[in-house]
């Protein structure tokens, strides 16, 4: 991957996980449950890599840590 892709493909990566976190929290605010809802889920949660790269538990740490952060921001 060049430098630019490699940059491009971060910044994707940043804007899409702002935009997905702060519409956890509005539908969390609205509807309370949400975060519940997806915690439970984690177990199910799995790195798709097919190579030494591989890694489950990350992923599911990042999810964690996402949701870890959606409690304690909320909508104000």
């Amino acid at each position: 991957m060049s430098d630019a892709n490699a940059v491009n493909t971060r910044q994707r990566e940043i804007a899409v996980e702002h935009v997905l976190f702060k519409l956890i929290e509005y539908v969390e605010a609205k509807h309370p449950g949400l975060l519940d809802f997806i915690e439970g889920s984690l177990d199910h949660l799995g790195d798709p890599a097919t190579d030494g790269s591989k890694d489950d538990e990350a992923v599911r740490s990042i999810a964690a840590k996402m949701l870890t952060g959606a409690r304690r921001e909320g909508v104000k």
